[in-house]
Formats: C-alpha cells, sequence, structure tokens
C-alpha cells in the first residue's frame, strides 16, 4: 500500500524498530504509526516512551539473536536505534557488548528473516574531530584511535559491521545525527538532562565550549527520506546548529524564565575537576554529565555539514530556538520542570 502525507510518498511497509524506548526510537515509532504503517518494536526494559501507543510490543535484548528472530520475523523494514551511550571511560566492554556485537546480531537476524531494508543509526562521534578547522562531512574516517573516547570507538566499530553485512546484500542506509533534542524525552537523555537541569536552576556553572544541536523530529523526517532513497551503502549526516553551552543557557533562561548560572568554568579548569565530580557523584548517586569523554565532545569540531542530505533528502534542520521552546514546553507538560 502506497499513501502520501504531506508532500511525501511512502510505502506501508511493516517496520520493526530496535531502542523504541530511547528519545528518537519514541519520536520515530509515533511518526510511523501517523502513517499507518504496522509497527513493532524490541523492549529491553523501559518502555515509557511507547506506552498507550499501537504497536506489537516483542520483548529482547540485541545481546539475544533469538529475540531478534523472534522481532525481525515477517517484517520488511528495521530501524536500529538500540545503543548504550556511556560518558564513562569504563565501559568499554558494555560499549562492545551492545553497540558492536548487538550490530552484528542485528544484521545476522535481518539477514535470516529476509528484511528487505536496515536504517542504521550510528552517531556524529563515530568520526574524528580532528582537524578541527576541516568541516566534517561523509567522508571523514571513523573514530578508531585508542585515544577515543569509548562510546566514539564503539559506534565506529558497529559502522564497520553495517558495511560487512552491505557486502552480504543487506540493503543498508547510515544516519548520523548530531546532538538529539527535543519533545518525547522521557528518560531523559543525557541531553535532556543537561536542559533539565539548566532550566530548573540546578547546574551550579556551565562549561566553556558547545556542540551541534538537531532536533529529533528533523532527524526522524530525514532519516525517512533516506528510507525512501535507500542508495544502499550510502550514509547522511543530519546536523542542525552548533551552540555554546553558554548561550543555550541564555536561550533556556529566556523561556522558562531562570537566569542562567552565573559562572562559564574554562575549558582547562573543567577537566582538571574531572576526578572530583566523579567522586561525588559516586558519592550522592547522582547521574555524573561531566566526564573526560563529555567535555571531549564539547571541544569537537564546530563545522558539521548536513550539505549531502540537503541536496539528496531535502533535509532542513529547523531554528535552534524552536526546538528549545518546543523542548522545553514538553518537559512542562510532563512535569519535568514544575
Amino acid at each position: 500500500m502506497v499513501v502520501e502525507l504531506s508532500g511525501m510518498v511512502y510505502q506501508l511497509m511493516k517496520t520493526v524498530v530496535t531502542g523504541a524506548s530511547g528519545h528518537i526510537g519514541g519520536n520515530l515509532v509515533r511518526t510511523l504509526l501517523s502513517q499507518g504503517r504496522a509497527v513493532r518494536v524490541l523492549i529491553h526494559r523501559d518502555q515509557r516512551a511507547i506506552d498507550g501507543l499501537d504497536v506489537e510490543i516483542v520483548k529482547g535484548d540485541v545481546r539475544d539473536l533469538a529475540s531478534l528472530y523472534r522481532a525481525f520475523s515477517g517484517m520488511e523494514v528495521v530501524y536500529h536505534l538500540a545503543a548504550y551511550i556511556s560518558i564513562l571511560a569504563s565501559e568499554w566492554p558494555r560499549l562492545e557488548l551492545i553497540n558492536v556485537y548487538g550490530t552484528q546480531n542485528v544484521i545476522k537476524a535481518c539477514l535470516h528473516c529476509g528484511v528487505q531494508r536496515l536504517i542504521y543509526f550510528s552517531s556524529i562521534h563515530a568520526f574524528t574531530q580532528k582537524p578541527l578547522d576541516v568541516p566534517i562531512d561523509e567522508s571523514r574516517s571513523l573514530a578508531e584511535s585508542e585515544t577515543d573516547p569509548p562510546y566514539d570507538r564503539s559506534k565506529a566499530a558497529a559502522e564497520k559491521e553495517v558495511y560487512r553485512g552491505i557486502e552480504q546484500g543487506l540493503e543498508t542506509v547510515i544516519i548520523i545525527p548530531t546532538g538529539v533534542i527535543g519533545p518525547y524525552d522521557y528518560r531523559p537523555s543525557h541531553f535532556g538532562q543537561v536542559l533539565l537541569n539548566i532550566a530548573s536552576s540546578k547546574m551550579p556553572a556551565l562549561v566553556d565550549g558547545g556542540f551541534n544541536w538537531v532536533d529529533v523530529r528533523d532527524v526522524i523526517k530525514g532519516a525517512l527520506r533516506a528510507e525512501e532513497k535507500l542508495a544502499s551503502g550510502d550514509r547522511y549526516i543530519l546536523s542542525g546548529h552548533w551552540c555554546s553551552i553558554e548561550k543555550l543557557a541564555d536561550i533556556i533562561g529566556e523561556i522558562v524564565g531562570v537566569p542562567p548560572p552565573p559562572f562559564v568554568c574554562p575549558m582547562w579548569l573543567a577537566q582538571a575537576g574531572v576526578p572530583f565530580v566523579s567522586t561525588l557523584a559516586y558519592l550522592t548517586k547522582k547521574r555524573q554529565l561531566y566526564t573526560k569523554a563529555s567535555l571531549h565532545a564539547l571541544c569537537g569540531n564546530r563545522s558539521i555539514s548536513c550539505q549531502k542530505a540537503r541536496c539528496e533528502l531535502d533535509y532542513h534542520p529547523r531554528p535552534l530556538q524552536e526546538t528549545l521552546i518546543d523542548t522545553m514546553q514538553w518537559f512542562q507538560d510532563t512535569g519535568f520542570i514544575l
């Protein structure tokens, strides 16, 4: 069955989403359902992001090949978003198990079950950031050095597994978002937690750095267009707008009516303070947001090109302020911000 929605033509293929309980996954499932697709989701534990939605739920884990066979059986398209995100240097074994070997399993299951298309979600962290004075595009090399953060290396290694799947005949396109923010962030994500801390005046100081932020809804739209185009083996960077943490806090402060933190910590001081912040987070059992890896990301390349996606997918990221207004409204509506 083929339908046209908002000027876009979709073939309603039976679709399964791994990582449906995450930020991107919850938004993707809602969009797929709005198209009239039959959607099956692979859920490990948390399913708040899809509660009440008309989906078929399969309990499973990307580390369990048998559960992937159950989830993928009879399906035509797989969106593989399930991944472990970590900013801790000590978590390579878990990152490798879930992100690398889990992706291997997804590819095996796709080939075994006769899946027609795989849409794999990578990350801008899978790329090397240097040289910083050269814009990052799809030709940038992968982050494979031992000096790269563990999460970055895990996503780079997973991409290599995806290309092995392509060599075996699995039609695949790779989506590469930057720092994803936006509504339906139930957990919340690491980036969502930073926004919440700023909006709730729980961040005593900011760090002198920034990131490229993109709206989750724009990422979903780009991914769906890439599925339709499906030039197997293609990869698309879906970036947004670079913004410093200080400017981000100013915008959020204007939206929710709170003053931004008064102190901006120089990067050298933030890096020196990582061991103390780590100890404090351990003692207080609070989520650690600033680590060596997260500070590394805030010092990354400021110029990330989405020109290929603009030309081939008609991709146009919305203004950052619009994203932040909608995100803050959703956090307020759902009780994250009181």
